[in-house]
C-alpha cells in the first residue's frame, strides 16, 4: 500500500472524528449553558480549553461569548480545527482515496460537506445550530457504520481505525482533563451544587451516559465517571479501550516494530492510574502525559507509514 494512502486515510479518520466530536461537544455544552446559573467557571470558554484552541481565538477575538466561540470552532477559516475545516480536509482525504473504499463512503462524507457549506446561514441562531449540529453528527456516525458493515479489514481499514481511535483517545482525554475543574479543592458553591449535571454532561459529550449507568448502576460520581472512561475495555471511547483498537490494528500491519515500545508505555500508564488517589492537581498532570504519549505514537506512525510526517 502506498505511504500516500495511507496517509489519506489515517487523517480521512482523524478529521471525521473531530468533526463529529466538535459538533457533540457544542451541542452538550448549549444545553449545559441552560442548566448553570450566570456566573459558574463552566461555560462557552470550557470548549476553547478542551479543544485547546485558547491562543488562536485571542488572536482572533477579543470577547469570548457563546457567538464568537461558536463561530470560530464551527465555522473559521483560521482555525484549521473548526468543523467546516476538519470537514473540508475529510472530503479532500477521501476524494483522493475513491479507489480504496466503496463508494457510498465518499457519497455520504461530500454530502455531509454540501450540506455544512449551504446551511452556514442556519447557525445564526441557537435553533438552527441544534439541527445543524444534529445533522452533522448523524452524518459521521453513518459513515462509522457503512465503513464498519461494508469495508473488508485489509490495510485501508487498518489505517481508518488508527486515525479514529488515536484521535477518539486524545478527545476522550481532553473532556476528562474537564474534571480537574470539577474536583478542585476551591471549587465555587455554585460547581459543587451542580456537580452531578456537569458529570452527567461529560459522559454525555462522549455518548457514554447510558453506557455508563448500566455499567455502574449507581449514583453518578465523578471518581467513577473518569474511571470509567479511562479503563472501561468495552466502551468505544474509553482510553482503554482505543488502545486496544490502535495495538490490534498495528500488530497487522507491516513494520511495526519499532511501534512496540511507545505502545507499551501507554498501557503501562494506564495500569499504573489509580483515579481514587488521584487529586485535581494530579489529574490534570496524568492527562498531559497521556497526551503526550499518543502524539508521540502518533509520531511513529508517521516516521513508520505514513508520506509526509504531518503533526495534528
Amino acid at each position: 500500500m502506498l505511504s500516500r494512502s495511507a496517509e489519506r486515510l489515517y487523517w480521512l479518520a482523524r478529521y471525521l472524528e473531530r468533526t463529529e466530536n466538535t459538533a457533540r461537544l457544542i451541542s452538550v455544552t448549549m444545553n449545559l449553558i441552560y442548566d448553570l446559573p450566570y456566573g459558574s467557571e463552566v461555560g462557552w470558554h470550557t470548549l476553547l480549553t478542551i479543544c485547546g484552541v485558547e491562543a488562536a481565538f485571542k488572536q482572533r477575538f477579543k470577547i469570548a461569548n457563546e457567538q464568537n466561540i461558536s463561530r470560530f470552532l464551527l465555522t473559521e477559516a483560521s482555525n484549521s480545527s473548526s468543523l467546516l475545516s476538519t470537514l473540508s480536509f475529510a472530503r479532500e482525504n477521501i476524494r483522493t482515496s475513491r479507489e480504496l473504499m466503496p463508494d457510498e463512503a465518499w457519497e455520504q462524507v461530500n454530502e455531509m460537506y454540501l450540506y455544512a457549506s449551504n446551511n452556514l446561514d442556519s447557525l445564526s441562531n441557537r435553533r438552527g445550530r441544534v439541527v445543524f449540529l444534529q445533522t452533522i453528527m448523524r452524518g459521521c456516525q453513518r459513515f462509522t457504520g457503512f465503513m464498519a458493515g461494508a469495508m473488508s479489514r485489509n490495510d485501508s481499514h487498518r489505517f481508518i481505525c488508527l486515525g479514529r481511535n488515536i484521535e477518539r483517545a486524545d478527545m476522550t482525554t481532553r473532556i476528562m482533563d474537564f474534571g480537574s475543574v470539577l474536583l478542585a479543592e476551591n471549587r465555587s458553591s455554585i460547581l459543587r451544587e451542580h456537580e452531578s449535571i456537569l458529570w452527567i454532561n461529560v459522559l454525555k459529550s462522549l455518548n457514554a451516559s447510558l453506557m455508563y449507568r448500566k455499567q455502574v448502576r449507581q449514583r453518578i460520581q465523578g471518581v467513577d465517571v473518569l474511571d470509567f472512561l479511562l479503563n472501561n475495555p468495552d466502551f468505544p471511547s474509553s482510553v482503554a479501550h482505543c488502545l486496544a483498537e490502535i495495538s490490534h490494528c498495528m500488530a497487522k500491519l507491516p513494520n511495526s516494530g519499532a511501534l512496540t515500545e511507545p505502545l507499551n508505555i501507554l498501557e503501562q500508564r494506564l495500569l499504573a492510574i489509580n483515579m481514587s488517589d488521584t487529586s485535581a492537581l494530579q489529574l490534570h498532570d496524568i492527562l498531559d502525559i497521556l497526551q503526550a504519549d499518543f502524539n508521540t505514537l502518533h509520531q511513529h506512525i508517521a516516521q513508520t507509514w505514513l508520506l509526509n510526517n504531518l503533526t495534528p
